[in-house]
Order: C-alpha cells, then structure tokens, then sequence
C-alpha cells in the first residue's frame, strides 16, 4: 500500500509474524520503554527488516536493453565465446610415421586414389581445397554428396585429405570418391555387393587408379564356395597390380573367424586396428589360415597384413563438424595414404598399363618387413605382421628393383 512503503515493523514477542507499524523517524526513541510496553522486556525489541525493491526507472530500463542488445551482438559475433582447442588424432600420423614422412616433401602428388564408400561432403572447410571426382552409384547426383549415416564417406576422407586443422596422410593425391553405401533407415551404412563389384571396376578402368581404398566389408552367405562380385572385382584389379587396401571387419566380439570381404582376397591389404595404447581395438577382426576356397595363405599374404590406428580417430564430419569414430574403416585409410607417400616417392611401382601383380607383391614383401612386430616373428590372426610404420616401408620399398 502507498501509505506503508515508508514504515518499520516491529515483532510482537509472542507470535514474530503479528507486526505492529511504526514511524522509523523515532524509531530508536525509548527503546527500552517500548520493549517494556510491548513485552519484550529485558529484550530489547529490533524490527525487521525488510528488503524494498527498486522501483524501474526510464534511465534503469535503457541500461537494461543496452546491455541486452550488447550481449545478444556479441553472442551473434562469438565476442565472449571461449573457443576451445579442436581434438585431434595427431599421435595416429606421428605412430605411423606418416608425418615423418610427410617432413621429406611426400603428400601423394601424382598417384591416383580412389575410395569406395557412401560419398562426401565437399562442403567441409578442411576439405574446401580438394578436387573430387565422384560416382555416385546410389542416387544420380553429378556433384558430392555424402549418403552415409554420420558421413561416414567424409570422415575417411578427412584422414586421408584434411588441409585443415589436422593434415591428412596425403593431401595431394588425385582424388576420386564412388558413393556405393548409403544408411540403410536403421543407422548403419550398407550397399549391395554388385555396386561394390560396380565401383571397383569404375576406380580400375575408367579412373585409372593406382590404389583403392574399400573402408567396407561383408561376410560371404553361408555355404557360398564362390567369392561374391565385389570379391571377384578385387581379384580382377589386384591381378593387375593395382593396390587394394581394404578394411580387416569390426566383428571382434562376434568374430566369425576371418577378416571381411573382400580385404580377404590374397592380393589385397586388410588392415585391422589398434588402440592409441598400440594393443588392438576390441572389434578389430581376426584372419583365418585358409581362404574361402580352402586354401592355406601364405607369405605375405595372411590375414590381416598389418594394423594401423582404429580408435577415436579424429576427422571431417558432416555440417562442417569434426567427429570422433573408431573401427578398422578408420585404419585403412592411414595404411592407403602411407601406401600413396611410397608411390609418390617410387613411381615404378605403380601400376601399369596391361601390367601383373609382380610389384604389389614385392610392396606388400616390404609391408611385411617393415612392420612392427608385437614381439612375435610369425603373423598373428589379430595383429597380422604388426603395426604400419610408413617410414620403415618406404626404406623397404626402395630396394624394390624394378618389376
């Protein structure tokens, strides 16, 4: 009320919310009397306190939509946002060696790189700078696109292509992406196997390439004896001395006892993953002693070749993100761009025109050497003959002679 704002109260001293109103102006007049009179005796009474809220003001409310207006602009501009370091998966590049060398001049200039996977999002700030052919074998797009649940097209390509932020294993290749998966409504990536078959045959034949990374696999139907297209298309590329570097599977806790098609057949490389500590990924798959057609492998072609970094790996995402993934996919890309350095460096031993599998023997000879072994000196059915060291298989592949 208008006629109390300017008034005290004082308890009564049997019940604290009954107040009696005084004037504040003799407020300390008599204090031990009014105790006295009002029961508080020997107590002397204090009244309460109140809290007044300030009345707005025209000049008050300005301020306030100053300020309001001042913090929505900064808020807009990103003035008062702290921004925090970007992770990144720098110890993958110096484990492998692959900025080692990266600091000799190498990124991949002159060899040609083809991936097979569900497409890219060239859009990306760290990929802005790329040249991209692209297929696309799901829907009829003539510019990139990634069809992937949580792109998984751009984060492989990320590894392998970044000029941002965290450089790729081999910026410089001549790119090519074929879009062959697509999510498939329930969160995973799938294909069919005849465009898989399809996209290889593509990378071979009207992109020329000389490696192709297969961030994929599947499982042959049971009771199959046949390879299955996508497997016959490997066959068909690797007999030609073009190099397929193809994932080794993430079914480490269900194995079904060999790596994924078609990184099983012998002339490809199947990379399986390690964890940052160097033990292997969980779900990394393991290979078996035989081939689909009952067949032993042997030197150097057992099951999976080598490992590479699988886990929480950094790259380029969708809308321009940056995202964390783990599996073999992730591994393959290191072990196709270190692959890319060597070619770059040792262009005899890329593939050539009407050309056998004679040099990518050879090279897969020197990934066998070069590896770092777990303390075995056989193959393993998890860490096949060890860990990617790039620097090491570029030495080992320059005493290739020609072949």
């Amino acid at each position: 009320m208008e006629g109390l704002r300017d008034v005290e109260y004082l308890p009564e001293p049997t019940d604290r919310s009954i107040v009696s109103a005084v004037d504040p102006t003799v407020l300390d007049f008599q204090n031990e009397w009014r105790s006295e009179v009002m029961g508080w005796a020997p107590v002397q009474v204090e009244p309460i306190v109140r809290s007044h809220r300030s009345r707005g003001t025209i000049t008050g409310m300005i301020a306030f939509a100053v300020f309001v207006s001042v913090s929505l602009l900064a808020w807009q501009n990103q003035w008062l946002v702290v921004a925090l370091p970007l992770p990144d998966s720098e110890w993958a590049y110096e484990e492998t060696n692959i900025r080692s060398l990266q600091e000799d001049g190498w990124s991949g200039e002159g060899v040609r790189l083809c991936m097979v996977d569900t497409g890219i999002d060239a859009t990306h700030e760290a990929l802005m700078d790329v040249e991209v052919v692209f297929k696309d074998l799901i829907g009829t797009s003539v510019t990139p696109m990634d069809y992937g649940v949580v792109a998984h097209g751009t984060l492989m390509s990320g590894i392998l292509l970044a000029g941002q932020h965290q450089q790729g294993a081999a910026p410089n290749v001549t790119f090519a992406m074929v879009a062959a998966l697509e999510d498939n409504g329930n969160g995973e990536n799938a294909g069919l196997d005849s465009d898989v078959a399809d996209a290889v045959k593509w990378c071979q034949f009207e992109f020329e390439a000389d490696i192709i990374s297969l961030s994929l696999g599947g499982t042959p139907a049971v009771g199959e004896n046949r390879e299955g297209a996508s497997a016959s298309a490997v066959r068909q590329a690797t007999d030609a001395g073009v190099y397929v570097v193809a994932a080794a599977g993430n079914d480490g806790q269900d194995d079904d006892g060999d790596v994924a098609s078609p990184g099983s057949v012998t002339l490809a490389i199947s990379v399986g993953a390690t964890q940052k500590s160097g033990e292997i990924w969980a779900n990394s798959s393991l290979g078996g002693p035989m081939t689909n057609a009952g067949e032993f492998r042997l030197s150097p072609h057992q099951k999976p070749e080598i490992v590479a970094p699988g886990q929480r790996i950094i790259s380029t995402g969708g809308q321009n993100l940056w995202y964390s993934s783990s599996g073999t996919s992730d591994s393959t890309v290191f072990v196709a761009g270190a692959l890319a350095l060597i070619l770059e460096a040792n262009p005899n031993l890329k593939p050539q025109p009407d050309g056998d599998a004679s040099c990518l023997i050879h090279v897969k000879e020197a990934l066998q050497q070069s590896a770092r072994t777990q303390g075995a000196s056989e193959h393993d059915e998890y860490f096949g003959y060890g860990s990617l060291d790039a620097k090491a298989w570029m030495e080992q592949s320059r005493l290739i002679s020609d072949c």
